[in-house]
């Protein structure tokens, strides 16, 4: 084909590599435009264009160049061209010359339009990455099923004591605060109507139903997502994951399955740690400020308590593991660059996370509350 063309694009500290492949012509500018973009993002100190690969290079091709050389130069950033054809190097050198940055329009309106059409595209542009990630995802657990001997079992329950275990007294703390507080509230208000038994079935349901799940997630989404992404970013920056594919590890199934799975199994025995947790703190209260003993709590709890509340949120548990280890490993690839990447990027993981574990939460439970579940 005319326009088959395309770059491989690698950061090494703080410069980078673009090395051109095939033909570079106004018909392959597109396949190539998504990485001179990156270049740009990322600001790199310097640049090196490696064009031992290119056969052709047309003005148009030498404009994306030129475009590129001038917006880092402006940057204070160097640009170093090497094995290009003498012929190229007129077209590329005519293209510097004669290329002027498009100034940008003074009109507020038309910025205001510009950043949104530009956040909706970087938007598009993360989800639809994010589910290609989800299909690589769903490729190796396959592969895993077929060849069991590849999983990383002891890896997976290190992390299961690393993510779980180890995050149960700030789980407990949270879950008996946010109990107790739920309970207080409620007493002041029931107690108005002389209805001071209705505080334990206001407790057990809104703890074991959405409170306790909710409250668990959150804690381990900014506990967990960020370890994650900052761990894998780490590996990806000091060029571990090459290293891996290199001597033939898949990077899923090496690094993404067993923090999946990890969270999947830990995030139930989390939530029912809360869950008991959260309605101790209510039954502190109830006791201290209604005068409704343990022991009362204990039975009104057994008449009340449906065993739906409870495995609802049980449910909800293992989703919300899947949703936050999927979140923090697809930020941690996605680092590149310097360690700055990094901090940018679990920062993203971390609000990712905690929002779509409060939007699955909300989806969730309109779904049940709409099947009178």
């Amino acid at each position: 084909m005319s326009g088959s063309g395309g770059c491989e694009l690698s950061f090494v500290d703080d410069g980078c590599e673009l090395r051109l492949l095939g033909k570079i012509n106004k018909e392959s500018i597109r396949a190539i435009y998504p990485r001179i973009k990156k270049i740009k993002s990322e600001k790199p100190k310097y640049l090196k264009i490696e064009c031992s690969s290119l056969e052709e290079l047309d003005y148009g091709g030498a404009l994306v160049l030129a475009d590129l050389i001038v917006s880092l130069s402006k940057e204070g950033a160097s640009s170093t061209v090497v094995s290009l054809d003498e012929g190229y190097k007129d077209i590329l050198l005519f293209a510097r010359k004669n290329y002027s940055i498009p100034k940008k329009s003074k009109r507020r309106d038309l910025n205001i339009i510009d950043a949104i059409g530009k956040n909706i595209y970087s938007s598009l542009e993360s989800f639809l990455l994010f589910l290609s990630f989800v299909g690589e995802i769903i490729k190796s657990c396959y592969i895993v099923l077929l060849n069991p001997w590849r999983f990383r079992f002891k890896a997976t329950a290190v992390l299961m004591e690393r993510t779980g275990a180890k995050a149960l007294p700030i789980v407990a703390l949270t879950s008996f605060l946010v109990g107790l507080v739920i309970a207080f509230q409620g007493a002041i208000q029931l107690s108005k109507f002389g209805a001071n038994i209705f505080i334990v079935d206001m407790v057990n349901i809104s703890v074991f139903r959405e409170l306790a799940p909710l409250i668990a997630a959150i804690v381990i989404a900014g506990r967990s997502s960020s370890s994650f992404t900052a761990e894998i970013g780490t590996m990806k920056i000091t060029e571990e994951i090459d290293a891996m594919k290199t001597m033939g590890f898949d990077p899923i199934i090496f690094l993404v399955l067993p923090r999946m799975v990890a969270l999947m199994l830990s995030m139930p025995l989390i939530v029912f740690f809360a869950d008991i947790v959260g309605v101790l703190g209510g039954m502190v209260v109830a006791d201290l400020k209604l005068g409704i003993s343990f022991s009362v709590f204990i039975q009104r709890t057994q008449e009340v308590l449906a065993l739906k509340h409870v495995l609802i949120g049980l449910l909800k548990a293992p989703v919300f593991g899947l949703l936050i280890a999927l979140i923090g490993c697809f930020r941690g690839f996605e680092v590149t660059g310097s360690t700055e990447s990094i901090g940018r990027y679990t920062t993203i993981s971390v609000v990712n996370a905690i929002f779509w574990v409060i939007a699955f939460n909300a989806i969730i439970s309109v779904m049940l509350t709409e099947l009178g579940i």
